[in-house]
């Protein structure tokens, strides 16, 4: 079978399941739901509306801020469909009939990693859909700038999208390492939003950890899309300075990388019961 035959085949197990959909759904409703409570309280903070109730809030960069809580919040969405796109397999042992059809196993990798990168779109443009529109709604009401007519904030979605694509490789790295659905559904929530939270808060306080902390997916995910909830002054505790987008591109890069191959070379190559 071929790799156009293989992704025809690929992108017929993922629409053919209602778990693309269902993930997309609970993506509109956490993300929006985030930026709309943030986009209250940071628009109605620079706008001045709440007094002396809130400290003052720079209004430049704010709306950024609020898009990027797409990709701040939302990456572990991508990151968890390229883990299903794989471990589904493993576990309703449909994997068995797709090696039987491609004996090739590089081949069938390399189309989940084609339509992977299809799906980190169609996520991706959920996604920042979900964060921009409550976002702007909000910034129109309190007089604030969208900043719509920038070719920066255009530019920051490009890099959004971008970064959905690298979580979803990333997934597919996990996924064909870790044959278990539980077992890496598990460990990629741990990670995200226990592991690497506590440890980039932390930062904040112990002098040099941010030196490590930056080179964190998370982190280089941020740095790659250039503005994140986490990096904003009501947010952020850290003064230390996040990698250039290039540079956490490039480490986001290397995470999926790493863990495509690592993958590939042990538990992609074991039989399959």
């Amino acid at each position: 079978m071929s790799l156009s035959a293989a992704g025809r085949s690929e992108v017929t197990k993922q629409f053919s399941t209602s778990m693309w959909w269902i993930l997309a759904i609970v993506l509109v409703a956490y993300v929006g739901f985030t930026a709309t409570v943030l986009a209250f309280v940071f628009s109605a903070a620079a706008s001045g509306s709440l007094g002396d109730q809130a400290p003052p809030l720079p209004a430049e960069g704010l709306s950024a801020t609020l898009y990027s809580s797409a990709t701040s919040v939302g990456y572990v969405f991508p990151l968890l469909i390229g883990t299903l796109m794989v471990t589904s397999e493993f576990r309703h042992k449909t994997l068995t009939p797709t090696f039987l059809a491609t004996p090739r196993r590089g081949i069938v990798l390399s189309a989940k990693i084609l339509v992977g990168i299809g799906m980190g779109v169609l996520f991706g443009v959920i996604g920042i859909l979900a964060s921009v529109v409550p976002s702007a709604a909000l910034l129109v009401g309190y007089g604030l700038e969208t900043d719509f007519g920038s070719s920066d904030t255009w530019a920051l979605f490009g890099r959004m999208l971008l970064a959905f694509v690298l979580w979803v490789i990333i997934g597919i790295g996990v996924g064909a390492l870790v044959r278990n659905q539980v077992g890496a559904i598990v460990g990629v929530l741990v990670f995200t939003q226990f592991l690497e939270p506590v440890g980039r808060a932390a930062a904040a306080f112990v002098e040099g950890l941010s030196n490590a902390t930056r080179f964190l997916p998370g982190a280089a995910s941020d740095a790659l899309v250039g503005a994140s909830l986490f990096n904003a002054p009501a947010v952020s505790g850290s003064g230390a300075d996040p990698l250039a987008w290039w540079a956490g591109g490039l480490v986001l890069l290397a995470y999926g990388v790493v863990l495509v191959l690592l993958g590939r070379l042990t538990s992609w190559r074991r039989d399959v019961s």
